[in-house]
This record gives C-alpha cells, sequence and structure tokens, in this order.
C-alpha cells in the first residue's frame, strides 16, 4: 500500500489574473488558497488544466508553485501540476516543484504529440526516475488526445514515486478494470465532481475538484461522508449538487469557475486567450444553478 497524498477534497485551483490577464495576481492566490483551507479543502493543486497552466510562462509556473506552498504554509498538501508534452520539461519543471516545497506531482499524459501505451509507461517511468516527489497521474483523454489503459496502470503502478490516478476519463468500466488489476499499489481520485461517489463505491480515495472553488465544504463532505460509512448521505449531497457540478462545465474549463469566483465577488480576473468569456446563454445556465445554491 502507497501512502495516501490526501483524502477528501483536493482544489484544482484556478490561477487568478490581473484585470487585462497580463500578470499573475499572486495574492489573490494567496487569498484563495487561505479561504479554501479554512473552509475544509483537503490539498490544493495548482498549475494543472484549471489552473491554465499551458498560458503560463515558466517563471509565473514555479512562482505560483512557490506561492502555492507558502500559502498553504503546511496545512495541507501543495500538489503541483508539472505534466508536459515533453518529457524533459516535464522533469526540469517536477525538480522546480521540489525546490519550492511542493509534496507532490501531478503529471498529465503528453498531449498533441500523444504517445503510444509503450511510450506512456515509459515517459512516466522515466519521469519518476528523475524527480524525487510522489506523483499522481492524470487521465483525461478529452484534453489530451489519449488514454491510459488499465494495463498500462498496471505497470505504472510498480514504479514506487508513481502513487495515484486522477481520472477523468469518465469511462467507469475502465477505472473498474483498472482497480482491479492495481488494488493498493495506487491512490484513486475522481477528476470529474459529477463521479466522485461512484469513484469512491470503486476504491477511491477522494476528488479532485473544481467544484470545490464554489463549494469547498460540500466537495469535502462528498468523499469524506463516504469514506466514514455515510454513503447514503454522501449520494445525497452528490445528487443535491450534480446540477452545479453539471453547470461549471457548460463551457470550455476553468471559463464557467472563473465566471462564477467573479460574480461571487472573488476578482479572479479573466481567462488568458485562446480561452474568452461565456455567451449569454451559458452564462445563464451558471447563473442559475449559483443561485438554486444561494452562493449568489
Amino acid at each position: 500500500m502507497k501512502t495516501k497524498i490526501f483524502t477528501g477534497s483536493a482544489i484544482a485551483i484556478v490561477t487568478p489574473f490581473t484585470a487585462d490577464g497580463s500578470k499573475v495576481n499572486y495574492a489573490k492566490l494567496e487569498e484563495i488558497i487561505d479561504y479554501q483551507i479554512c473552509n475544509g479543502t483537503d490539498a490544493i493543486v495548482v498549475c494543472g488544466t484549471t489552473g491554465e497552466a499551458p498560458t503560463l510562462e515558466d517563471p509565473e509556473h514555479v512562482e505560483c508553485i512557490r506561492t502555492a506552498v507558502k500559502a498553504a504554509s503546511k496545512r495541507v498538501p501543495v500538489i503541483a501540476g508539472t505534466g508536459s508534452n515533453f518529457t524533459a520539461h516535464a522533469v526540469w519543471m517536477s525538480n522546480e516543484a521540489e525546490k519550492c516545497g511542493a509534496d507532490a506531482l501531478l503529471c498529465v499524459t503528453p498531449y498533441y504529440n500523444k504517445t503510444s501505451q509503450d511510450g506512456l509507461i515509459t515517459h512516466y517511468n522515466f519521469l519518476a526516475d528523475n524527480t524525487n516527489l510522489p506523483m499522481i497521474v492524470y487521465n483525461v483523454p478529452s484534453r489530451t488526445g489519449v488514454n491510459i489503459a488499465p494495463s498500462t496502470y498496471f505497470e505504472l503502478s510498480k514504479h514506487p514515486r508513481i502513487n495515484g490516478i486522477k481520472e477523468a476519463s469518465g469511462n467507469l468500466s475502465e477505472f473498474a478494470k483498472t482497480v482491479a488489476l492495481c488494488g493498493d499499489t495506487l491512490n484513486y481520485y475522481s477528476g470529474n465532481d459529477d463521479q466522485i461517489v461512484p469513484i469512491m463505491s470503486l476504491g477511491g480515495s477522494g476528488v479532485i475538484s473544481v467544484l470545490a472553488h464554489v463549494a469547498p465544504k460540500i466537495a469535502h463532505d462528498i468523499p469524506t461522508l463516504y469514506l466514514e460509512g455515510k454513503t447514503n448521505e454522501s449520494a445525497k449531497l452528490q445528487l443535491e449538487w450534480l446540477d452545479l457540478c453539471n453547470a461549471l462545465f457548460c463551457d470550455v474549463n476553468p471559463i464557467p469557475v472563473k465566471a462564477a469566483l467573479n460574480l461571487m465577488g472573488f476578482d479572479v480576473g479573466p481567462c488568458r486567450l485562446p480561452l474568452v468569456g461565456m455567451n449569454e446563454k451559458n452564462l445563464n445556465i451558471l447563473k442559475t444553478a449559483l443561485k438554486n445554491h444561494e452562493l449568489i
């Protein structure tokens, strides 16, 4: 069994920008992290998909990790997004994250140039061999164009520093096969807020969440209640908040969650191009869901 990096809810945190998107608002990032920890969030994931990592310059990326570590101040683990479609760059960024004091890494599959299943095994093992921190492998084929097969997870699970997976394929049948193959040699986290309970029912330890931005206690409670054996209460919460989980993905993530935070007064700024603001139809869907839960 590999030690869990966290249980419960980790926020896949946004990167706040100034009003014109030209600079990272590091003070706001610290403020949001403190708010999250004070409201039940169990870990901070910085510079992931929701953090718009592809639009961050390397110095910004490193400074975001450093800022998150400082803001968390050892209260909860900080997991740094360091994945890349260039293995050498992922190694470099992972080592920078370690220097900043991160507790673990989140490494997405190589995207655009993609790779084979053999390539995934070689990529991740090379990365794990050349870094010291525990790693969560991130599978999100809707964005990357490549899916990690259960048999590939099994090979990766043999490496002592490949600690867990963030599963965002949406394919529960394949996820079940992965758990059956790998057992407790990996820790399992849902990458989709609308599938927390199904993932928990198959052996999950929690969620890496977007919902946590606007409802940190709820995102914490759904997996925590499940782990406490209160499965009916957990499932009830999952269903009660399903409309907001869906509304936060009615446009390309993180467009809706940044809009939601701005509507709630957090002033996180815009997304960077190529992401643009929400159209009126999607914004109304989001506003309705936020109003239904008395968040605006």
